[in-house]
């Protein structure tokens, strides 16, 4: 078995892979947080590993930062532990290494963690599109609040600068009166144009 351990941050991941013997089979190594970087470390688990091993891979939950890297562990049908900080934590101070936290002694930790199979479960692709779900829930939540608070400023803008409109239409919220109102925005606007019309008009004739 080969443990991998995982160190997400914004724009780089720090990676440690361990064989099941505690044998260290790549130190500490920083990807990218993107493809090619994801791809780099695809390479070096092929080259650690033959077709007969089984890998882990562990990293913590730390939100949007390692949803692109997830994704791709799961496409690669890796199984994948998400882990929850506060237990990475503890189980670094287990281990009695350095209080202070950093990325590559969370590395080395993580692969400790999956080495020891601390009573921890695959994350699958179910919870993995399940969150994406969450996410997409809560941003579509957040525009539809930005969309009423702009609806109700538009409101308060043509009560005050256009009153007459609100009488005219069945409600202001339609592409044809967003399109009007882009195109005069006001009465007086409106009115200036039906006189330049009507002028138009009357030199026709």
């Amino acid at each position: 078995m080969i443990c991998v351990g995982i160190d997400v941050a914004k724009d780089k991941h720090n990676c440690f892979i361990l064989s099941s013997e505690g044998m260290v089979l790549a130190d500490v190594f920083t990807i990218p947080n993107n493809l090619k970087g994801f791809n780099v470390l695809l390479d070096k688990l092929q080259a650690c590993s033959t077709s007969q091993d089984s890998i882990k891979v562990g990293l913590e939950a730390t939100g949007h930062y390692s949803y692109n890297i997830l994704g791709f562990l799961l496409n690669n049908g890796l199984d994948t532990y998400v882990l929850n900080p506060l237990h990475t934590n503890l189980y670094r101070k287990s281990l009695s290494l350095r209080r202070t936290k950093t990325d590559h002694v969370d590395a080395r930790t993580i692969a400790a963690m999956l080495l020891s199979n601390a009573g921890l479960k695959p994350y699958t692709n179910t919870a993995y599109h399940n969150e994406e779900l969450k996410s997409l829930t809560r941003y579509r939540f957040d525009k539809v609040k930005e969309g009423a608070k702009l609806k109700q400023s538009l409101s308060r803008l043509v009560c005050i600068l256009f009153p007459e409109l609100e009488k005219l239409v069945p409600t202001l919220h339609i592409a044809s009166v967003y399109a009007l109102l882009s195109e005069f925005p006001g009465a007086k606007q409106i009115a200036t144009t039906s006189d330049q019309v009507e002028s138009s008009a009357g030199g026709c004739l």
